[in-house]
């Protein structure tokens, strides 16, 4: 019998929330990055800053968005969690909350992230084939690569037709004609170039099964984490590959808003 055609793009964000939905070979995955679970204990310790829980409120996001969605798997672009290291507290009970409501309806693939440390140890047991976790250089399924961001990605997902990334929790300053300035999560999406790939992976650009993938760098789905400014003078990237591996690269807002390339608003 031969396959479906695809009729749409592999990636395509949900208009409106930091997320997309993507093709992973005859499967629909909704995909989100840098949930950061627990992140109000995180701003108390690490910066003073008392705010009150809003795990209920990403919880309910993320049913809704699956409600809407109706995927078949949801994948974690890294950093579930915010804590660097094992999660503890608040933060190991909303990661529990989270996955009892979800791996209930649809099984759970975890990119890891820099934050991720230990929550395998947590929750993949208790959850055995509903929840997974990758290795931190990223996987790929179907013609879609994923990574985190925070590490170099892997042969394998370079070599997929679109690769989705995280980490950055990219944003925008924008300004009014007054002075006045907001800040806005966005996306970044552009070609991307093999050389700097090629030369991580000590091999010569040939040897990659190179298709001239997009990379799109995905909005932090916490709306309480901060963001690297990619339109501000002197703001760098995280990620080891970026800007270096950008061919090109537009920014846009949740709502679709094309802004242009990055680097020239």
């Amino acid at each position: 019998m031969a396959s479906a055609r695809r009729t749409g793009p592999l990636v395509e964000p949900v208009s409106g929330e930091p997320a997309a939905v993507a093709d992973i070979g005859g499967d629909r995955a909704l995909v989100v990055a840098d949930y950061h679970a627990g992140i109000e204990a995180g701003l108390r310790y690490e910066r003073g800053v008392e705010l009150d829980s809003n795990a209920d409120v990403r919880r309910a996001r993320i049913e809704s968005l699956l409600d809407r969605t109706d995927p078949d798997r949801l994948v974690v672009l890294g950093d579930l969690g915010h804590r660097i290291g094992d999660p503890k507290g608040d933060e190991e009970g909303e990661l529990a909350g989270f996955a009892e409501a979800v791996t209930d309806r649809v099984p759970v693939t975890l990119v890891r992230g820099n934050h991720d440390g230990g929550i395998e140890e947590r929750l993949a047991p208790e959850y055995a084939d509903r929840f997974a976790v990758t290795d931190g250089a990223g996987v790929r399924l179907g013609d879609v690569g994923f990574v985190h961001g925070h590490r170099w990605p892997a042969r394998e997902v370079l070599e997929a037709e679109v690769v989705c990334s995280a980490h950055e929790h990219p944003a925008v300053r924008l300004e009014d004609s007054v002075g006045g300035g907001r800040k806005e999560r966005a996306w970044l999406r552009g070609p991307l170039r093999p050389e700097p790939f090629a030369e991580n992976l000590g091999i010569d650009v040939s040897e990659l099964d190179w298709k001239s993938p997009e990379l799109v760098v995905f909005p932090a789905f916490n709306d309480r984490s901060g963001g690297t400014w990619v339109n501000v003078e002197g703001q760098g990237f995280l990620s080891p590959f970026l800007p270096d591996a950008f061919l090109s690269a537009d920014a846009y807002l949740l709502d679709g808003t094309r802004l242009g390339a990055y680097d020239s608003f």
